[in-house]
Parts: structure tokens; sequence; C-alpha cells
């Protein structure tokens, strides 16, 4: 299967899954190898003859979405985001304030905020394999290279090569497996971490299906951060930008 193929196989599939094709422009290799693998799972030569079984059995469809998951993360990914969270937001919240992290994948950007100060972080994911990960709470010195060296030696203990969460920052965290596109965790929350997840691959309609959602699971004054490189969708109600704080928004009434 080669690249052009699969991309023109993503572009006529992700409409159907109410995703777009330009959020998956960077990491579609990722999928393209899980689509290959379905491939020869399914004992089917090419994707010509993939796109007839998705139309033939619909049950198909479900099993594509779970392909199309990108599960990329790391510590403090972005860190202009992370620094304004520390001094400009979370000051902001009051003490203890309540959070969650949609899309937390195997734990980086929860963990990451458990250690910025005394939160509560209910952390969902629609894949269980990432989540598991996410609980273990060890990882390779790859995934810690951005964290600043304090936020490191406050959170982690070393085991040989690997790091593993420390038990009062694992104890901060909750992680629960739940599809951000079926509604919002038991709230109300004062921080919603929505990051490279709704706002890169949905399109936009779900865009704005979720942001409703996560408006609706925010107290007034709350905030929601998104990715570095994102943006709320045209039509998105009950947010404001947040002053001194890139990809944050305050919730208003």
């Amino acid at each position: 299967m080669s690249d052009a193929d699969c991309v023109a196989f993503l572009q006529w599939a992700l409409p159907r899954l109410r995703l777009r094709w330009a959020g998956f422009r960077r990491p579609r290799r990722q999928v393209c190898r899980r689509v290959a693998a379905r491939l020869r799972e399914l004992g089917l030569p090419d994707l010509a003859s993939y796109r007839g079984c998705l139309e033939s059995q619909p049950a198909e469809w479900e099993v594509l979405d779970r392909l199309c998951r990108v599960t990329i993360s790391r510590f403090y990914r972005d860190r202009a985001v992370w620094e304004a969270l520390a001094g400009e937001v979370l000051p902001a919240l009051g003490p203890e304030p309540r959070a969650w992290s949609a899309g937390c994948a195997s734990g980086e950007e929860p963990y990451t905020l458990a250690l910025l100060g005394e939160l509560h972080v209910v952390a969902t994911d629609v894949d269980e394999t990432v989540l598991r990960r996410a609980r273990e709470g060890v990882y390779a010195a790859g995934s810690l290279k951005e964290l600043p060296p304090e936020l490191l030696a406050r959170g982690f203990v070393q085991e040989g090569a690997r790091w593993r969460v420390g038990p009062e920052i694992a104890a901060r965290v909750a992680f629960l497996r739940h599809d951000v596109r079926a509604g919002a965790p038991d709230g109300p929350f004062e921080l919603v971490l929505c990051r490279n997840l709704a706002f890169t691959y949905f399109d936009e309609e779900l865009q704005r299906e979720v942001a409703a959602t996560l408006a609706g699971a925010l107290l007034p004054g709350g905030a929601l951060v998104l990715g570095a490189h994102e943006r709320l969708p045209a039509g998105a109600a009950g947010f404001e930008p947040w002053a001194g704080a890139p990809c944050a928004h305050r919730r208003i009434p």
C-alpha cells in the first residue's frame, strides 16, 4: 500500500467518521500502518477491497474508527502553554481546582498537570490500551526530555532506564475510559484540557458539539485549554480568550 493510496483512502473514509483529513496529514503514517495491518488480518489484497468491506459490513467502521486514533504525547508538550497555565490560569482558579484531561492518551498530560499544584485530575481516553500504560505510570527518558528538572525531581522515581510517577502525584489522577464525543464525565470542573484531539481531528460540526460539551462541564470563570495550534470552531459559544495565556479560554455565562 503506497502513501498516495492511503491518503486517497483516508480522504474518502474520514468524513464518514466525522473526522477531518487536515488533522491527519502529518500523523497519517501511524494510521496507515494500522490500516495495512488490518488488511493483512482480514486477508484483503488492497484498499479497494477494504472499501468494499466497509460498505458491506457497517460494523467495520467501528474498527476503522479505532485505527484512526492518534496517541502521540509527551510530558510538558508545548512549554509556553504550561508556563501560562502555571503563571496565569491556575492562580485564578482557587485552591485545589478539579480538572478534566480529555483525550489523555498514556497519561503524560494529566500527570504534568498534577505536578503543577494541588489539583485533582479526571483523565479520560477512549482507548483502554493507552489507559493501561497511563495507570502504570512508567515512562522512558525520551517522554520526559521536555519536563523541567525541578518537576522531574518532584514527581518521579528512577527505576533503571525508566521513570515511575511518584505515589503522591499518581494519587491526584483518576483514569477513566470515556469518549469525549459521548458527553462529559461527572463534573463540574474549574479546568478542562482538550488538546490535540477534538479541535485537530474532528470535523467542524463535531467540534462545535464537543465545544458545547466542554462549556457545559466547566464552572463559570473556569478555563478551557486547547493545543498550541488549535482554535475553537466558528459558532462555539460560552468562551472568551484568557488574557496572558495562549490557548486558554475563560468560561463565561
